[in-house]
């Protein structure tokens, strides 16, 4: 038995891929989608991460400043911040009147060079009217003993000095009388030489003359 079959023709019609391409579009779309989330995604990690350690920076600064404020009446943040303002504040105003303290001493301190300083112009040009001229006289009076008068400006705390130089010469005194007088002072003693001082009477002459011009 032959069975013959007509040939079947197909109209000449292009190929539809509507369907392939809108999916591949929406699978691109999807990628495109999860790349975007995931850059979202580390953006926000590292924000987190840099806020963290913002913070930790923070709270460690607020612990020092902390430390250095004595007085601190809350641990938060805003307490610690005021109480530290507080505190410099005192700090600031310690330091004023310090200041003024100090002002007020080198004022005072000056009047009292400027003092002394007509004191002793004054007992120099009351000397010089009176004719009064510094003067020292040393005598033998013994193998270690000398008789000594001095005549030297009024000034303050001069005898003083003059008393520890001439200590320092090896000088021991005795029966020492001091007069001040018309801005002039007298003093006149008895000294032994002691400790290897020197003994020779011009000699220690031009040394009390060097020690009272010095004062």
């Amino acid at each position: 038995m032959i069975i013959k079959c007509d040939k079947m023709e197909f109209p000449n019609t292009p190929f539809d891929d509507s369907n392939i391409s809108e999916g591949s579009k929406i699978g691109r779309k999807m990628d495109k989608r999860k790349q975007i989330e995931g850059e979202v995604r580390e953006y926000k990690s590292k924000n987190l991460d840099a806020e963290r350690r913002r913070r930790q920076k923070l709270s460690e600064r607020l612990l020092e400043l902390r430390s250095l404020v004595p007085n601190i009446t809350n641990m938060t943040k805003e307490t610690i911040i005021t109480d530290a303002i507080t505190y410099i504040r005192e700090l600031q105003t310690n330091v004023n009147n310090l200041s003024e303290q100090l002002l007020e001493m080198e004022a005072t301190h000056g009047e009292e060079l400027e003092t002394k300083s007509e004191e002793n112009i004054d007992t120099a040009e009351e000397m010089a009217n009176w004719g009064i001229e510094p003067e020292v006289q040393v005598a033998h009076i013994g193998t270690s003993k000398l008789w000594i008068k001095i005549v030297c400006q009024k000034k303050r705390g001069g005898f003083t000095k003059l008393m520890e130089a001439m200590n320092v010469l090896g000088f021991d005194l005795n029966d020492t009388s001091v007069t001040a007088s018309k801005g002039a002072l007298l003093v006149t003693s008895s000294v032994e030489v002691v400790r290897g001082g020197q003994i020779d009477a011009h000699q220690i002459r031009e040394i009390l003359l060097e020690i009272i011009r010095g004062i």
